[in-house]
């Protein structure tokens, strides 16, 4: 709060030249995100030469079927593993922007779905509870989620290490974030085009970018770390749960200290 109260206050004129000054730098940014943006789509892909079969409410779906008709597939790796009594309060943040978007995205040949490797009836109990209508599957029964590198064997665990983000790092939790893109050729070929992980998944968080613009930004300085202030949409009325990545995981899944998006 100091630091509001101390805020410097001018006069329009000397306002409007910082003000400008602050707006070339911004189109500089914009320019560097286009410029970021071409060569993201410039990326070489991967053939799925895979054939992974996916448990949703209408039964059985291969990867194709998810695209339901378009040639744009964005995958959202939902840390949800089995046994876990609700998903992860950051992943949850993110899925949050899906509803009223998704009729948008389809108008540019796109499809979304969240993924997670908890068996379907426990996602289709957590997705009524937040009333979410995006498509949701489970990985539960097939190893999309390790070979994407989100989800983790207890043998990568007990080496304390895991491969996370294009790089060995740290082990953080069984089930860590990420995004994956796909594109299906008009044969049904199927391509992995992009994916990103720690705080490349705040694509995903829009009310992040709205936050960014006011005088107290994102306000987590203070915080014990930079999401703690996140809850369930239907929870924020309530007392805070014990900080902990998916702290309503079942007991014997062990929370890591923190529930943010990694680095």
């Amino acid at each position: 709060m100091s630091i509001m109260q101390d805020h410097a206050v001018v006069v329009k004129d000397r306002w409007l030249i910082q003000r400008k000054a602050l707006l070339a730098r911004e189109k500089e940014l914009t320019r560097l995100s286009d410029e970021i943006a071409r060569e993201r789509r410039a990326l070489p892909w991967l053939h799925v030469d895979k054939h992974y079969v996916f448990d949703t409410p209408d039964g059985p779906r291969a990867l194709a079927d998810l695209f339901e008709g378009r040639r744009q597939l964005l995958v959202q790796h939902f840390m949800l593993g089995p046994g876990w009594q609700e998903g992860c309060r950051s992943c949850s943040f993110m899925a949050d922007h899906v509803d009223g978007i998704e009729v948008h995205l389809q108008q540019r040949d796109m499809s979304f779905v969240a993924i997670s490797r908890a068996p379907i009836a426990e996602i289709e109990q957590f997705r009524r509870r937040m009333g979410w209508k995006f498509k949701w599957a489970s990985s539960h029964r097939n190893d999309f989620n390790q070979d994407f590198d989100v989800s983790f064997t207890p043998e990568q665990m007990a080496r304390g290490e895991i491969y996370y983000n294009f790089h060995m790092t740290d082990f953080m939790h069984d089930e860590l974030p990420g995004l994956s893109v796909f594109y299906k050729d008009d044969v049904g070929t199927i391509f992995h085009t992009y994916s990103a992980y720690g705080r490349g998944v705040e694509a995903m968080m829009g009310a992040y970018r709205l936050l960014d613009l006011l005088p107290k930004g994102r306000d987590e300085e203070q915080l014990s770390y930079g999401m703690a202030w996140v809850r369930h949409h239907d929870r924020y009325d309530a007392a805070p749960k014990a900080a902990g990545c998916c702290a309503g995981s079942a007991a014997t899944h062990p929370a890591t200290p923190k529930e943010e998006v990694p680095q």
